[in-house]
C-alpha cells in the first residue's frame, strides 16, 4: 500500500505517468520536462504564463530547474519494481501492492493484471486495449462511448452514436484498424522516401568529405610550395638588399679613399716644400749643390693628371652617386628573382598552344604562327582531311591535355561573334552537333548577338554581366574535372565553372563568325609585364 501511495506522489499532473526528467517551477510544483514545455508552448502569445496546478502567474516564460532529488527517488522507485512495464500502468484491483497491468478495459475503465484478466467478463462490450491511464482519450467526448470508427471526410475518430445521430451521418466510415493500416501504409511510403533522401544526403556528404580530403591534401602540398617560394623570395630579396646597400655605402667609401690618397699626397707635398725651403735658406752653396734628391723635389707633375681626372669624375657623378649602376643592380637582381620564382613554383600553362590547321574549317585562315584564326568567308586551299570541321567555322589545338593544371588566354577584341572552349578529340566533324558546346564532348564560352553565354551539351546559360575586357582566360584542372572561364579585366573576374569527370584528353577550341581571335602567351605576357615594371622602377630611381 505504501508503494502505491508513493507511485501516486511520483505522477506528473499533466501526463499522469511517473515523472520523466522532473523539473519544477518557482511555485514548487513538479512536472515532466516535456510535459511542462508543451503546456508553456500553448501559453505563448497569451500575455503570460501560469502553473498548470496552482495557476500562479508568471510575466515571462519561467525557467525550468531540474529536480535532482525527485529524479533520484523516481529512479530508485522504478528499480525496485523489476516487473513493471514501461507504461507505468498498474492493475486497478491489486490494491495491496502495485502489479503491472497487461490490458485495460475501456468499458469498465479499469486496468488488469494477468490474474484479474482471466476472470474479467468476455462479453463484446468489454473492449480490451493496451494498458493506458488516459481512457477518456479513447472515448467520444460528446457521447462518452468508445471510439470505434474513423470518418474519412472529417478525418476524425468517432463512436457509434456519431455515425447514427451525430454530425457524421452519411459520411464514409472505416474501422479503426482499416484506417490505421492505410495511414501506416502512407507513413511507410513517406518513410521510404525519407530513407532514399537520407541515403542521397549521405552519399553527397561522403563525396564532399572525399573531395575535402583531396583538397586538404592538395592544400598541404600548395602550402609547402608557397612557404618554400616565399622563404626563397625573402632570402633572394635580402641578398639583393645587401648587395644594393653595399653599392650605396661603397660610393662614400670610394670618396673616402680618394680623400685619404689626396691627404697623403698633400703631406708629401708639404714635406717637399719644407725640404726645399730648408735648401733655399742654406748659405753654403756646396751643400745646396750636392743635395742628391732635388730632381724628385722638382717633379711637380707626379700623378697630377690621374688625380685631376678622378676628382673631376667624382664631382661630375654627384659625389659618387652611381644611379645607373644601382638601377642596373636592382633590375638584374629582380629579373633573377622572377626567373627563380618560375623555377621554384612553376605555372602550368598553355602559352605555346598552337592551332591544328588540319582541323580548320575551309573558310578559316590560320596565321603562320598558328596563333590567330580569321574568318574570310572564302574557301581556303586546305587539304581534305578527316579531322577537318565541315559545317562549323572552328578549329582546335594540336596539343591535348590529359593531366595537370593548365590555362590559355584568347584575345577576342578582333571579333564581335566568337566562341572559345575545350573539347574531346572524338567530337563530330560535321553536322549540327559538331559545334563546340553543342554536344556532351565540349564546353564553350561565346559572344553572340551582344550576349555572353556558356554552353555544354546544347544547354546555354546566359551570363549575368558582360565581359568588359578584350581577353578571356580558360583554366583546366583535369584531375578535379573543372574548366574555369575568366574575364581578364582588372581585377580578374570569374565567369563560370564547368564540373564533370573527363574521359578523354582535351583540346583547346576556337570558333569565329567574323573578324579574328588570337591565342595569347599567358606566361610570357605576365613575365613581360613584371620586367616592364622593374625597368620603370629602375628609371624612376
Amino acid at each position: 500500500m505504501a508503494s502505491a501511495n508513493l507511485s501516486a506522489e511520483l505522477e506528473c499532473s499533466v501526463c499522469l505517468n511517473i515523472y520523466t526528467d522532473p523539473v519544477n517551477l518557482r511555485c514548487g510544483h513538479n512536472f515532466c520536462r516535456a510535459c511542462i514545455d508543451r503546456v508553456l508552448d500553448t501559453q505563448e502569445g497569451s500575455g503570460g504564463y501560469s502553473c498548470p496546478e496552482c495557476r500562479e502567474k508568471f510575466p515571462d516564460r519561467p525557467a525550468l530547474h531540474r529536480n535532482i532529488t525527485l529524479r533520484n527517488i523516481v529512479e530508485n522507485f522504478l528499480s525496485a519494481q523489476p516487473d513493471q512495464e514501461e507504461s507505468g500502468v498498474f492493475c486497478t484491483h491489486c490494491v495491496d501492492a502495485p502489479v503491472p497491468a497487461v490490458r485495460s478495459c475501456l468499458h469498465c475503465e479499469v486496468s488488469l493484471c494477468d490474474k484479474h484478466l482471466r476472470v474479467h467478463k468476455k462479453s463484446p462490450e468489454h473492449i480490451l486495449c493496451d494498458p493506458t491511464l488516459s481512457m477518456e482519450s479513447r472515448k467520444c467526448s460528446i457521447h462518452k462511448k468508445i471510439l470505434e470508427y474513423y470518418c474519412t471526410e472529417d478525418e476524425t475518430c468517432i463512436c457509434v452514436s456519431c455515425c447514427l445521430i451525430g454530425g457524421h451521418t452519411g459520411h464514409k466510415m472505416e474501422s479503426l484498424d482499416e484506417a490505421s493500416e492505410k495511414k501506416k501504409e502512407t507513413l511507410r511510403n513517406v518513410l521510404q522516401e525519407l530513407l532514399t533522401k537520407r541515403e542521397e544526403t549521405e552519399e553527397r556528404v561522403q563525396s564532399l568529405q572525399e573531395h575535402r580530403r583531396k583538397v586538404e591534401e592538395e592544400a598541404a602540398g600548395d602550402t609547402e610550395r608557397v612557404t618554400v617560394l616565399f622563404r626563397d623570395l625573402r632570402r633572394r630579396l635580402e641578398d639583393l638588399e645587401k648587395r644594393v646597400l653595399r653599392e650605396i655605402s661603397g660610393r662614400a667609401e670610394r670618396i673616402s679613399i680618394s680623400i685619404r690618397d689626396l691627404e697623403i699626397k698633400k703631406e708629401e707635398l708639404s714635406r717637399k716644400m719644407r725640404h726645399i725651403e730648408e735648401l733655399c735658406n742654406m748659405t753654403d752653396p756646396l751643400t745646396v749643390l750636392q743635395e742628391s734628391d732635388t730632381g724628385d723635389l722638382c717633379d711637380t707633375e707626379d700623378g697630377d693628371n690621374e688625380d685631376r681626372e678622378r676628382h673631376e669624375k667624382l664631382l661630375h657623378d654627384g659625389g659618387g652617386l652611381e644611379v645607373a649602376g644601382i638601377s642596373h643592380t636592382l633590375h638584374t637582381g629582380l629579373s633573377d628573382i622572377i626567373r627563380g620564382v618560375n623555377v621554384y613554383f612553376p605555372i602550368q600553362g598553355a602559352a605555346d598552344i598552337l592551332l591544328d590547321v588540319n582541323t580548320a574549317h575551309n573558310y578559316l585562315h590560320i596565321s603562320d604562327d598558328r596563333k590567330t584564326e580569321s574568318c574570310l568567308y572564302s574557301k581556303q586551299k586546305h587539304l581534305e582531311t578527316p579531322e577537318r570541321f565541315q559545317d562549323r567555322m572552328q578549329v582546335i589545338s594540336s596539343q591535348s591535355f590529359s593531366l595537370g593544371r593548365h590555362y590559355w588566354e584568347v584575345d577576342v577584341g578582333g571579333s564581335d561573334k566568337w566562341r572559345v572552349g575545350m573539347c574531346y578529340p572524338s567530337i563530330e566533324r560535321g553536322g549540327e552537333q559538331s559545334g563546340i558546346g553543342w554536344n556532351n564532348k565540349s564546353w564553350g564560352l561565346q559572344r553572340y548577338d551582344n550576349k555572353y553565354e556558356v554552353i555544354h551539351d546544347s544547354n546555354k546559360i546566359l551570363l549575368p554581366t558582360n565581359i568588359s575586357s578584350t581577353r578571356v582566360r580558360i583554366d583546366l584542372d583535369y584531375e578535379a574535372g573543372r574548366i574555369y572561364f575568366y574575364d581578364l579585366c582588372d581585377p580578374i573576374r570569374h565567369l563560370h565553372t564547368f564540373t564533370t569527370t573527363f574521359t578523354e584528353p582535351l583540346h583547346a577550341g576556337l570558333r569565329v563568325w567574323r573578324g579574328c581571335v588570337k591565342i595569347c602567351g599567358g606566361i610570357e605576357r605576365c613575365e613581360d609585364s613584371v620586367q616592364q615594371l622593374v625597368m620603370s622602377q629602375g628609371e624612376e630611381m
